[in-house]
Order: structure tokens, then sequence, then C-alpha cells
């Protein structure tokens, strides 16, 4: 059976870099499927190709490896893909989600989207957790901390993991 993955990322604010890029990537190359939310759909394709099109952007590898990945959006809105490479499913969660992971090939991966993430955490149907967890706040990223007048450098001074799983980063300016 197939797994699914979620790969989500906890941040003060957007901050990227060629580490989180190199994960992403390798994550992706164990991946088959990418399965999306209609909302996040909506952003993720269009902006992944764009970046896929563009060979001067610094993402542009990570791109087409998206790009290259057929995409699965579950909605019960959406009846047909207007982006190539797309399927839309739309009957029960559980069943369909459980049929894609019994159908042959790699794992599938999701990027979030909370009420989509959250119904299917609520069917148990996420196998694999990757939470990158960015305490970086430079002002132009989610609406967390904006706006900010000046980036929040932050470092890592000591970190512990509870017997239930949290994971504590504790970090200074």
């Amino acid at each position: 059976m197939r797994k699914l993955k979620i790969q989500m990322n906890i941040l003060l604010d957007s901050k990227w870099d060629s580490g989180m890029s190199a994960f992403s990537i390798d994550n992706l190359n164990n991946v088959d499927c990418i399965l999306h939310g209609r909302k996040t759909a909506e952003g993720f394709i269009p902006y992944w190709t764009e970046v896929a099109n563009n060979p001067n952007d610094g993402e542009h590898k990570l791109g087409k490896r998206f790009a290259e990945i057929p995409n699965v959006i579950f909605s019960n809105t959406l009846k047909s893909s207007k982006w190539k490479n797309t399927t839309i499913l739309n009957g029960d969660i559980a069943e369909e989600i459980t049929a894609l992971k019994n159908k042959k090939g790699k794992d599938i991966i999701v990027y979030g989207g909370d009420s989509f993430v959250a119904s299917l955490i609520q069917h148990d149907l996420i196998d694999e957790f990757y939470l990158l967890v960015n305490p970086a706040a430079i002002g132009n990223g989610q609406q967390t901390f904006n706006p900010l007048k000046n980036d929040v450098a932050l470092k890592l001074i000591n970190c512990k993991l509870f017997a239930c799983g949290t994971v504590m980063l504790c970090y200074i300016k």
C-alpha cells in the first residue's frame, strides 16, 4: 500500500533556503502523486507551473519536479480540471483516498490546506508527517507577524523532544 505523506511548513513568516529545496526534491523522488484540496490547488499548481517554465527562477529545479508529478485534487465543487496532468476526486474522502493509496505506485504527498489536511487527519489517512518549523520572521510572508518594520533573526539555543512527540524549539534574538 502506498503511504500518504504530508509536508507542511510551520513558520512565523515565509522563508526558504537551498537545503529546504533539496529536502523537498528528495522527498518528491519517492512520490508519484501530489494530493491537494481545491483551495490549495488553485494557488499551488499555477505557481509551480510558472516556476517550472522559468529557467531563471531560483526554484526552477523544484518547480520542474512538481510539474512532472501528476496532481489529484479532492473537491466537492470542481467537476473538471483546468490544469494538465490533474485528476479530480469528489466522493467520500476516506474511500477515495484509501482507493488512491491502494493503487500501485510510489507514495503520495500533500502540502497543506488547513481544512483539507484536518479532514485527512480526522479520517486517519496520513501515514507520515514532515513538519518544517521555520522561526524566521522577515515581514513579507503569511500575516502572522505582518507588517514588520525589520527582519527578526532568531538563533536556535535549545531543542527538547517530549515523550508525547512534541518538539520544543527555543530561539533567541
